[in-house]
């Protein structure tokens, strides 16, 4: 295997708009993402595995493994002005650049087939300091969605701003725009720190977010579901991370290996 998408279901959605919110910076995308599929009780409809993501299981109290994924929600509008949704959220993102690309070009390929025109990604834009009062900055697949997008509080001065955006919420507009879908990145300003999620930040993407949408969501829980999904963010990122210093170990030479088999 390297990256594979495994349908429970295949729903019938009329034109639908595709929402992104992967970790990252402030885990920022992913908590706005999986708060608005909670709150408008989306159901999940399939799962991506790649082997591009980091190689371990991570153990919940049970002795249950969880094996790290991507999952595909849908949501069927229900009243005039909204839009059909699928919405991304997940566990990783890939460790190595090929696998950012491999794994990108199977998510456009899976919403392509059920018809995705429109993108919106999630991600947050590490400013260096917390603010209590984060803005949120875009930048779109092409100049002219600008108009479309510019009287819902975003600041379009990205390119004074944003050097990069690095990841999957970056290469799904940008690859994307190859493919005939549109896309707007939503980037919510935060401190930037990978082990403290910003719910301030999260908030101000779902106040714009639901003003596109024409949707009302409780925000009052937010603070709550982030402290929920506080230790389970810092495991995964935890343990990523030590996963990665050692594969990025180089190889000790013969005489280390035989020193440290002797000391003590």
């Amino acid at each position: 295997m390297v990256t594979k998408i495994i349908e429970f279901e295949k729903p019938r959605l009329k034109d639908p708009l595709f929402i992104e919110g992967l970790p990252g910076v402030g885990n920022v995308g992913r908590i706005a993402a999986g708060y608005l599929a909670e709150q408008l009780k989306a159901k999940k409809f399939a799962e991506l595995f790649s082997s591009h993501f980091m190689p371990f299981v991570l153990l919940h109290q049970s002795s249950a493994v969880h094996v790290l994924k991507n999952e595909f929600y849908y949501w069927k509008a229900e009243k005039k002005g909204q839009r059909d949704l699928i919405i991304l959220i997940g566990d990783s993102q890939s460790v190595d650049s090929e696998g950012h690309y491999e794994v990108v070009d199977a998510i456009l390929d899976f919403v392509l087939g059920y018809g995705v025109k429109d993108m919106i990604t999630l991600a947050g834009l590490g400013i260096g300091e917390a603010t209590t009062t984060p803005k949120v900055i875009g930048a779109v697949s092409e100049p002219e969605l600008i108009d479309k997008y510019k009287n819902f509080g975003i600041d379009f001065e990205a390119g004074s701003k944003v050097g990069t955006i690095v990841g999957a919420s970056g290469l799904l507009i940008g690859l994307g725009k190859t493919r005939g879908i549109k896309g707007v990145c939503l980037l919510g300003e935060t401190a930037g720190f990978h082990l403290i999620p910003d719910p301030k930040s999260a908030e101000a993407l779902l106040k714009v977010l639901t003003k596109i949408l024409n949707l009302k969501i409780d925000l009052t829980k937010l603070e709550k579901k982030v402290k929920d999904m506080e230790e389970f963010i810092k495991k995964v990122e935890n343990v990523q991370r030590k996963a990665l210093a050692q594969l990025l170990k180089p190889p000790e030479k013969p005489e280390e290996k035989e020193k440290l088999t002797y000391i003590g």
